[in-house]
């Protein structure tokens, strides 16, 4: 990094982290960015609590802080938090203005970010966001350019595990019987945004079926806390042997060696589809309400299904506002069992 960029002589720094599990993870080749170009400085990540498990552990951040922005006392906490050391600037991957206050609030003088809306220009330096869509990896990345910072040179998220998190992986694994051998489809059913990213659960009850029909593999049924209806209903509906993970699945942190674990994930437009890129692990992702542009970096091994015959398509709204769904419900499984037999040919 050249000496007149905005960051050169920084030597503490945080990093106001993106909110959705998505969006982190499409994060990660600005964090490595952030970390080369600022090998000596500081650096803090402000996260959303249910979502420091993706960053926890890595290379790129000496320090996690929780972000809990949402009224007076959480700043008071993110200032406490920021203390030591104070940092000289701050980096916003978020759009908001409470985003910008809490920084400032937290003593940080410089804040750099998109300058979008009226807070833009509150902020010490950004750049324009370019006009339509574009994959967030490459939005996060243009930030850094525009600091003055060199990007990878073949960007693509990442993921990091250590000793304890691989272990809890292999005691929960082996709990569920899965031996090293074994075939493992993880399924992916939910989806933190709304309902309307979530294919019905009766089709994954009968994709199941045929998965099981068709290969010979262990089906992870991976949800977690706040999933459990999900996970109920297609068991309910499924005479497939499905493992359910929504008993013992803590954390977005064990999620990760269960992701690396499966040949093949068959997932919903949602975070863990981005394990999946994280750990080279093949992915079939069921895309409906979401513009697929945002996220078409890094497919070379993940398959999107989506239906471009729905005019209403996308919608980015949370529920179907038209109560038909039909972006998801034309998905069949039969339709994604074809996807999974190119997947897994053999």
């Amino acid at each position: 990094m050249h000496q007149s960029m905005p960051l050169s002589g920084i030597d503490a720094l945080v990093v106001r982290c993106p909110n959705w599990v998505g969006d982190v993870v499409m994060a990660t080749p600005a964090f490595e960015c952030l970390r080369r170009g600022l090998p000596d400085a500081h650096i803090t990540a402000l996260i959303r609590p249910y979502a420091r498990g993706v960053i926890e552990p890595s290379p790129w951040f000496d320090r996690i802080v929780d972000c809990d922005d949402g009224s007076l006392a959480g700043m008071r906490r993110i200032r406490a938090g920021l203390a030591v050391p104070r940092p000289q600037a701050g980096i916003m991957f978020t759009n908001s203005p409470r985003s910008w206050l809490s920084l400032r609030m937290a003593g940080v003088r410089r804040v750099y970010g998109y300058r979008r809306d009226l807070h833009g220009w509150l902020l010490h330096g950004g750049p324009r966001p370019a006009a339509g869509p574009r994959p967030m990896q490459d939005y996060y990345l243009d930030l850094c350019r525009h600091l003055g910072l060199e990007p990878p040179p073949r960007p693509k998220p990442s993921l990091y595990t250590d000793a304890a998190l691989d272990a809890a992986g292999d005691e929960l694994l082996r709990g569920y019987g899965i031996a090293a051998g074994d075939t493992v489809i993880g399924l992916n059913p939910g989806a933190r945004f709304g309902s309307s990213k979530c294919w019905p659960a009766e089709y994954y009850a009968r994709l199941a079926e045929l998965l099981q029909d068709s290969f010979s593999c262990r089906l992870l049924l991976l949800t977690g806390p706040g999933e459990e209806d999900i996970a109920r209903s297609i068991l309910q509906r499924s005479r497939a042997t499905l493992i359910d993970t929504s008993q013992r699945l803590a954390s977005l942190a064990e999620l990760k060696p269960l992701i690396r674990r499966c040949n093949l994930l068959i997932t919903n437009d949602t975070g863990p589809r981005h394990f999946a890129v994280a750990f080279d692990v093949p992915a079939i992702v069921l895309m409906g309400s979401t513009n697929p542009v945002y996220t078409a970096s890094n497919l070379e091994r993940t398959e999107v299904l989506r239906r471009d015959d729905v005019p209403c398509s996308p919608c980015h709204q949370k529920t179907c506002p038209l109560g038909h769904h039909d972006c998801m419900r034309k998905i069949t499984p039969e339709t994604v069992l074809a996807a999974a037999k190119r997947a897994l040919p053999g």
